[in-house]
């Protein structure tokens, strides 16, 4: 399946790369700046300090980490992250870090949910960020008007699309054109973690039927 590819496969951690991202696997330790793009990582692993301008912020598993292009930033210690490239963006005016441990979790269709990590609500214009929880079983086929790149976290499940269908685990990485229909489905008994970067921003819970009928978003009670 053209849509979906597995980390373990791309020793050098270059995931995806289309028109709007690079999506890659990588070590922050150093020094690093980058004129033309925006990035947007997630830490996986490890542990450390980023710093940029006088800013100093700790470094763990679940801190998001928006910097935008023409930033110098540094850090420390051992962390490991998922890094979104987001090219030609849109300007931004500072570098944001958002525990997303600590994130209110919003409601998506089919008993989803997620939690936001980089958006424009923190300075981060061109894309939104985030993690979607999937509990067990099929959504309905849908699409959406963004295009996005996925990283699984944690679970197991598949991807679906005009029939194919890929397995997905930790490590697996997915990228959805706008308007592809497809189904991401939890095939595991537990929850599948999955973190996603779209553009243009906003709202993991935006999607629409085959037929082009909005889903509709359940309210919480």
């Amino acid at each position: 399946m053209d849509y979906a590819l597995y980390a373990d496969d791309r020793p050098d951690g270059r995931l995806f790369e289309v028109d709007l991202f690079t999506q890659r696997l990588v070590e922050l330790t150093g020094t690093h700046s980058d004129d033309e793009r925006d990035d947007v990582m997630y830490v996986l692993t490890g542990s450390g300090r980023i710093r940029f301008g006088g800013e100093e912020h700790d470094l763990r598993r679940g801190v998001a980490v928006f910097v935008p292009a023409e930033t110098q930033w540094s850090a420390d210690g051992d962390a490991r992250a998922l890094s979104v490239l987001v090219h030609d963006p849109a300007p931004a005016d500072a570098p944001a870090v958002v525990d997303c441990e600590a994130v209110e979790k919003g409601v998506a269709t089919a008993g989803r949910q997620f939690v936001l990590g980089a958006t424009p609500a923190v300075g981060c214009n061109s894309v939104t960020q985030f993690i979607g929880l999937i509990p067990p079983g099929r959504a309905p086929d849908h699409y959406h008007l963004y295009d996005e790149v996925i990283y699984v976290l944690e679970g197991r499940g598949t991807l679906e699309i005009g029939g194919d269908i890929a397995p997905l685990g930790p490590g697996s990485c997915v990228h959805l054109p706008r308007t592809l229909v497809h189904c991401l489905a939890n095939t595991g008994d537990a929850e599948l973690r999955v973190l996603g970067v779209f553009r243009p921003a906003g709202s993991p819970a935006e999607a629409y039927y085959p037929d082009g009928t909005p889903a509709a978003v359940p309210h919480e009670s």
